[in-house]
């Protein structure tokens, strides 16, 4: 694909350099595609502040929440199989879940349970910037929500929770008999025809990748998250990917190359979702017109999106989740961007 004009590259290289200035982002990858306009690739800011390194667009980069499109997709690969159903209760899969006969595989995946989100809980975030290499397991995870009542009835009001995809991946392994992170690959991954992307486990991160980059700390001090340890996001936020991989992934997302047109269809009803113009479906959300999800876990912020209308695709990576003025990095990235290439569809989410 050609490169975007010399006039819209300038005002997309300046934009998030100012970004980049202005939020102190250690450093950023963009990757633009639009078919019959062009492709803007690139790269700006150091992959490690120790050694002032740049960075590169073919870095490894932690993905955090965009995992939740591949466990929701793994989920809907069973739907499609019949082994199991999008209104079925949570608790015919799995035991001790508050409400779990009235919340159903549909409810997780719109995020429209009601579970508390574990990491929200005092106890977790004690525990967690205690010992930022830990490994916690899934039921520990669980244990932290399910002590707090479900908000409200469930699929009755959206509630973003990361215990939501945490269930649904034990959902995937009761059924399958098989470990979460090997079904993602063979039966979500491998038939998508990416190459390096997969779920991490615990401090795998294999280069190249940047530095990322955190205040998530007992004393909000600015530290080093590279190699903490991943355990803690699992099938909520623990895959690793690149550029050219979420490239391919929104596409087939968008699309629903993996699934029968009825499950597609399941996906892509969305629902509001808090703040005007975000709307949510099955583990993908619709933002002022790009479909996608974004990501964030100590150290690193993605957006993987796509605009059908246009056939565009957008991913940002950030080496850094510390917000300005309340305000994710990844937002502000993402916004500068379709602000000038989408005007009709600028990419928001704003902070309530």
């Amino acid at each position: 694909m050609r490169k975007l004009s010399p006039a819209v590259t300038a005002q997309l290289d300046h934009a998030i350099k100012d970004v980049l200035k202005t939020t102190k982002t250690p450093g950023v990858t963009v990757g633009l595609w639009a078919p019959g306009k062009g492709s803007y690739v690139r790269a700006f800011g150091t992959a490690d502040k120790a050694t002032n390194a740049p960075m590169s667009p073919r870095f490894n980069m932690r993905v955090g929440s965009v995992t939740k499109t591949f466990t929701v997709t793994a989920l809907l690969r069973l739907v499609d199989q019949k082994k199991v159903g999008l209104d079925d209760p949570v608790s015919k899969y799995v035991r001790g879940v508050p409400e779990g006969d009235r919340i159903t595989l549909r409810h997780l995946a719109q995020m429209r349970s009601g579970l508390f989100n574990f990491t929200k809980d005092p106890d977790f975030g004690k525990a967690f910037v205690a010992d930022p290499n830990r490994t916690f397991t899934p039921s520990e995870l669980l244990a932290y929500s399910f002590k707090h009542p479900v908000a409200f009835t469930p699929g009755s009001a959206f509630q973003y929770s990361n215990t939501n995809s945490h269930l649904l991946a034990m959902v995937v392994e009761k059924v399958t008999g098989q470990s979460f992170d090997r079904y993602v690959e063979h039966d979500v991954v491998r038939p998508a025809g990416l190459k390096d992307t997969f779920m991490a486990h615990g401090t795998e991160f294999p280069a190249p990748r940047a530095h990322g980059y955190t205040d998530q700390t007992a004393d909000g001090s600015t530290v080093d998250a590279t190699e903490w340890n991943s355990s803690v996001t699992g099938a909520s936020g623990a895959m690793i990917s690149d550029l050219d991989d979420l490239r391919s992934w929104a596409s087939t997302l968008t699309e629903g190359k993996l699934l029968s047109p009825a499950t597609q269809a399941e996906r892509m009803k969305m629902k509001p979702a808090g703040p005007e113009g975000l709307s949510y479906g099955l583990g993908v959300f619709d933002n002022h017109g790009w479909i996608g999800h974004n990501g964030s876990l100590p150290g690193y912020q993605t957006v993987m999106v796509r605009l059908p209308s246009a056939k565009a695709t957008l991913v940002v990576h950030t080496t850094s989740d510390i917000a300005f003025h309340g305000e994710g990095l990844d937002t502000k990235f993402t916004k500068a961007v379709t602000s000038i290439v989408t005007p009709k569809n600028v990419y928001d989410i704003k902070v309530p």
